[in-house]
C-alpha cells in the first residue's frame, strides 16, 4: 500500500558545488559555507590534492583526510561514507574532479579496460571502445547513489577548464573562440562526469577575476535570495541555507555575530553583516601574524568573539593587527 501524507521540507540533504578554474576561491568558500552550516561544529574535508585544504586550518575548523590515488569512485564513496558515520555536519570534497580525471580515476580506468580488452589491437580497440566504459560507469553511478543517502550536507568542489572551439567569422577568417558548455556558461566547463552536476541542489562557477561571487549553474528559485550574485558567498549564505535544509524555521544563527570590536577597545559596536567580512588576504594576514606571533587560535577567538578568523568584520582588521602585536608582548 502506498500512503501519501502532506508534504513537508525537513532535514533535506544539500549536494553543493562550487566549480571554477584556479583562482577562484572553490576551496576558501566551500569551507566558508561549511563554517556557516555547522556553526560551532567541526566539518570533515576530503583532500584530493596532497593536503592543499591544510592551508586554510588556521582559518577554519575541520578534520582532514587525505584521498590518495587511485582516486576510484568507489574510494570518493567509502571516504564520504567513513566522514558521514562519524557524524559531521558537512562533508567537503576537494577536489571532486579527480574522480573523473585524476589518477586511476573514470578516464584511466576506461583506458586500463581498453587495454585488457584489447591491447595493442587497434581494430579491436574501436570495436570494444563503447564496452570499456562500462565498469567505470557503473561505478560512478554507483557512488552518486550513494552520495544521495548520506545524512551530512555535501559541499563539492570541482576544477574547470576553459572549452575553445575554431568558428568562420563574417569576414570569412577562422578564429578560436570560447566554446559554449553543456551547462550553459560560455567559456568553461566542470571536470566531471556530465550528469554529475544536474544532482547538486545548487551549484556555482568562481572565477578569479571575482573570487568568491557566485556566477550561479543550478539555482532554483527559493534559494536565489540566500546566494547574492553580487557579492561572495559567505557563512551567512551556510547559515540561510541551513535553515532552509532544516525546514525553514526560525532558530538561533547557527554561526554568533562577530563583535567588531568590543574585546580589543573595550568599545561596543554592532556585528557585522555577512558583506562587512574581512578578505581572504586579510584572514591569511592574521592567520600568518597569530602563528609568528605564537599566539594560539583559541586566545584570539576568545578575545574577539568569533569562531573563524574569516568571520572578523571588516572594521575590527586594523585593531585585530594592534592586539596581536599587544599580545606578543604580555
Amino acid at each position: 500500500m502506498i500512503t501519501f501524507r502532506p508534504a513537508i521540507r525537513e532535514n533535506v540533504g544539500l549536494i553543493l558545488g562550487m566549480i571554477g578554474p584556479s583562482g577562484g576561491g572553490k576551496t576558501y568558500t566551500a569551507m566558508r559555507l561549511a563554517s556557516g552550516i555547522c556553526g560551532t561544529k567541526p566539518f570533515a574535508v576530503i583532500d584530493t590534492e596532497a593536503g592543499r585544504a591544510k592551508h586554510y586550518a588556521d582559518l577554519f575548523r575541520f578534520d582532514h583526510a587525505d584521498l590518495k590515488p587511485p582516486f576510484r569512485p568507489d574510494a570518493y564513496a567509502e571516504a564520504i561514507k567513513a566522514a558521514d558515520a562519524a557524524g559531521y555536519p558537512v562533508i567537503v570534497v576537494d577536489s571532486c574532479s579527480h574522480e573523473w580525471a585524476g589518477d586511476g580515476g573514470i578516464l584511466d580506468w576506461a583506458e586500463a579496460e581498453l587495454d585488457r580488452m584489447a591491447g595493442d589491437d587497434y581494430a579491436k580497440r574501436e570495436r570494444v571502445k563503447m564496452a570499456s566504459w562500462i565498469k567505470p560507469k557503473m561505478s560512478h553511478k554507483a557512488m552518486v547513489q550513494k552520495l544521495l543517502q548520506v545524512r551530512a550536507h555535501l559541499i563539492l568542489c570541482f576544477r574547470a577548464e576553459e572549452k575553445m572551439e575554431m568558428v568562420k567569422g563574417e569576414d570569412g577568417k577562422t578564429k578560436i573562440v570560447p566554446k559554449k558548455s553543456a551547462v550553459g556558461l560560455d567559456g568553461w566547463m566542470p571536470v566531471c562526469e556530465k550528469n554529475l552536476p544536474y544532482e547538486l541542489t545548487a551549484s556555482f562557477l568562481l572565477l578569479p577575476m571575482h573570487p568568491g561571487v557566485p556566477n550561479p549553474i543550478k539555482l532554483q528559485e527559493q534559494h536565489r535570495a540566500l546566494f547574492p550574485l553580487d557579492k561572495p558567498i559567505t557563512e551567512e549564505s551556510g547559515k540561510a541555507i541551513a535553515a532552509w535544509a532544516a525546514g525553514g524555521k526560525a532558530k538561533e544563527s547557527a554561526v554568533p555575530a562577530p563583535e567588531s570590536a568590543g574585546s580589543f577597545s573595550g568599545s561596543h559596536e554592532q556585528p557585522g553583516t555577512a558583506d562587512q567580512f574581512i578578505t581572504p588576504d586579510q584572514a591569511i594576514d592574521i592567520a600568518d601574524k597569530l602563528a609568528d606571533a605564537k599566539i594560539s587560535k583559541e586566545r584570539f577567538f576568545k578575545a574577539t568573539q568569533t569562531t573563524s578568523i574569516s568571520l572578523l568584520p571588516a572594521s575590527a582588521y586594523a585593531r585585530a593587527i594592534a592586539w596581536i602585536e599587544k599580545a606578543r608582548t604580555v
